[in-house]
């Protein structure tokens, strides 16, 4: 288990041992735990004195964007970046955060990206009460977020614009590959907005105005990515469908050059296999000019054969 604890009053900012930040009294005590065992929930709540619920809460092995009131403190999860690498079902790490009064405990199974920028303002002396770090992070998330999305959609654009210049076979795998980020990544977003609203809309006193301005920020901008990531999502559904079409049409094509190929020699080879039979009686089989009396034949039949399918039209496409 490892982790990191700030004490910040009337602007001075100290970052003193995890038991010694227990127990301070000051405009904003963080105590954040960095892990995945037993040992957090042991410390959780033995020298942090939590309630068993709010320890489930910041230990659960698996979390989705919520906020909840617990007592006078709230339970708020929050999704984000990873610098760590993640299940394909699973691509945003979370951190589970409680608040109460001046304190705040959070704690993170994965590297999340959103915490180096706030340790930072943090640490400048920006960020006074536990309102002003919920909001920094909520803020830090989503602007981490927003050119992820932007470039899914801008891959989704470049794959329509080549669809047009028929490089349909090369695309398929890009356009599965934006369609599945764009369904994990909705997958936690639009809670995470329902999550911020419900924080921004709490009576809690250590939330200032100025916190839930930038919370209901953060929120309309969660809402606007998981509008964006459903477009995308839908896009790549139908770029897809227009893929498999191009590729049943390109198959279709295909497979009637190889039928009218067929045709053309089919009674060609009707006709040399009949006169290359080993039995006395072909006429015309000891002339000089048979060979190629046949050949002609054989030529004549095929252009008559290949100029009629031209006339009915089937090598349109």
């Amino acid at each position: 288990m490892s982790g990191f604890a700030y004490v910040v009053e009337d602007g001075k900012v100290e970052s003193p041992p995890l038991k010694q930040a227990l127990g301070r009294r000051a405009g904003l005590v963080w105590i954040h735990l960095t892990t995945n065992d037993e040992r957090a929930k042991a410390w959780l709540g033995g020298e942090a004195g939590l309630s068993p619920y709010v320890i489930e809460a910041l230990t659960a092995a698996e979390t989705r964007p919520r906020c909840d009131a617990v007592g006078e403190g709230v339970v708020i999860n929050l999704r984000g970046l990873s610098s760590e690498e993640l299940e394909t079902s699973d691509l945003l790490a979370s951190i589970r955060i409680y608040a109460l009064g001046g304190c705040v405990f959070s704690v993170t199974r994965k590297a999340l990206n959103a915490l180096h920028p706030v340790r930072e303002l943090v640490e400048a002396g920006k960020v006074l009460d536990p309102g002003d770090l919920i909001a920094a992070l909520a803020q830090a998330i989503t602007e981490e977020l927003d050119p992820v999305v932007a470039d899914l959609g801008d891959s989704l654009d470049d794959c329509e614009e080549q669809i047009a210049s028929r490089h349909a076979f090369e695309l398929r795998r890009m356009v599965n590959r934006a369609r599945s980020q764009a369904i994990g990544l909705r997958r936690f977003l639009t809670p995470q907005r329902t999550a911020l609203e419900k924080l921004a809309a709490m009576p809690n006193d250590w939330l200032g105005d100025d916190d839930r301005l930038h919370l209901s920020a953060a929120a309309d901008r969660a809402a606007r990515m998981a509008e964006e990531l459903e477009s995308i999502r839908e896009r790549a559904a139908l770029v897809h469908e227009t893929l498999t079409d191009l590729r049943a049409e390109q198959i279709d094509q295909r497979s009637l050059i190889i039928a009218v190929v067929a045709m053309v020699f089919l009674p060609l080879t009707f006709i040399t296999g009949l006169l290359g039979m080993n039995v006395a009686g072909i006429p015309f089989a000891h002339e000089p000019w048979a060979f190629w009396g046949v050949f002609w034949i054989c030529a004549a039949m095929a252009v008559a054969i290949a100029a009629y399918f031209v006339r009915r039209h089937w090598f349109e496409r």
